[in-house]
């Protein structure tokens, strides 16, 4: 009996062993292979990609270890055999949710590297970045949900239960989805948003009145970061249902205004000789819109549009603050009559004159 005992203990300690080798080759194997891909000239893959899977492969590989018969047997554990194989599923879980949502990231950085935010023309950057972004969150959310519904779907009494519950659903699902109608809502916004994107990061935005930027785009709220560095927090279907500005939908050059209100005597040829001057002695002019007009006309002023054009909405603010003092200084300098005045006409009644 003992002989038997003891040739069972040496086949288990054989069986752990040539497992634990071909563990410990397949974990060496990916590391040189991943590291070798990416210090490749063309970059396969990020720097640091390895790091963020090896210890989710790890767990991988105690998780198949705890499944194996052979190391209880070393162990002399053959009676715990329910909560190895318990504990092995659930790490395993756990574990291969933890390389999906890596691998997600390593796709992510794969594909937005290619794609620079910073540069002035960052149109088609800020859009991938964006989808990917919040596609990124929902595959996130679907993994960790359904990561759950394994893990808790391992256990019969569990699964059972839900197979009952399910069963006699009814007007219990009625009433629950109902509940969940407005999250759900929320999370089809975010998903509507990351297909339509009628806004994308970094977009320039006037949301409920504020002038602001795109900062975070989550699944249930999109973060605005107000020009006075507060931040707005909006629900992500508020972009889906309800009007608001985006200036950079399209392209990241906005046209600038600036409004003056002069008197009737202005000379309107010599103001719009000095918009041009002013703009081409400043580098916040793209140099593509440079016009001056007379929009309007009141019985004490007459109003002057100058337009001009910028790369983006920060740079057109800067411009035309710049415009509107130097026109302003320009008037006061050459031209003070043209300043508007409220003009009063006094009239003495016949009477007065009479007695004049």
């Amino acid at each position: 009996m003992e002989s038997f005992q003891e040739q069972v203990s040496k086949e288990s300690l054989i069986y752990l062993g040539i497992a634990l080798l071909v563990l410990v080759s397949l974990y060496w194997g990916t590391s040189v292979v991943m590291k070798r891909m990416g210090k490749s000239p063309r970059y396969l893959l990020p720097k640091g990609s390895f790091r963020k899977l090896a210890t989710p492969l790890v767990l991988i590989f105690l998780s198949v270890l705890l499944r194996m018969k052979a190391l209880r047997d070393v162990l002399n554990l053959e009676e715990a055999g329910f909560w190895f194989r318990k504990a092995s599923t659930l790490l395993f879980i756990f574990a291969m949710s933890w390389v999906m949502i890596a691998l997600l990231k390593i796709v992510k950085q794969i594909v937005i590297r290619n794609y620079d935010v910073g540069v002035a023309d960052n149109l088609k950057a800020r859009k991938v970045y964006t989808q990917f972004t919040i596609l990124e969150r929902i595959f996130i959310f679907i993994i960790i949900l359904l990561a759950i519904g394994f893990a808790l779907m391992s256990f019969p009494e569990i699964r059972e239960l839900g197979l009952s519950v399910f069963a006699s659903a009814g007007v219990a699902g009625i009433i629950i989805g109902f509940s969940a109608q407005k999250f759900i809502g929320t999370i089809l916004a975010g998903i509507q948003i990351a297909i339509a994107q009628p806004i994308k990061l970094d977009d320039v935005v006037i949301v409920e009145g504020e002038w602001g930027r795109i900062e975070e785009i989550t699944l249930t709220y999109v973060v605005v970061a107000i020009w006075d560095k507060r931040r707005l927090i909006v629900p992500t279907p508020y972009f889906i249902d309800k009007p608001f500005q985006n200036w950079t939908k399209t392209s990241a050059d906005i046209l600038g205004t600036v409004f003056l209100y002069v008197d009737y005597n202005v000379p309107f040829d010599k103001l719009r000789e000095e918009l041009t001057r002013i703009l081409k002695n400043t580098d916040l002019w793209d140099g593509k819109v440079n016009v001056l007009q007379v929009t309007d006309s009141k019985p004490n002023h007459v109003e002057v549009r100058a337009l001009m054009s910028a790369k983006d909405s920060p740079t057109a603010w800067d411009l035309r603050v710049l415009v509107r003092e130097k026109l302003i200084v320009y008037l006061q300098e050459n031209y003070p009559e043209s300043i508007a005045r409220t003009r009063v006409m006094i009239q003495q009644d016949e009477k007065d004159e009479v007695d004049s």
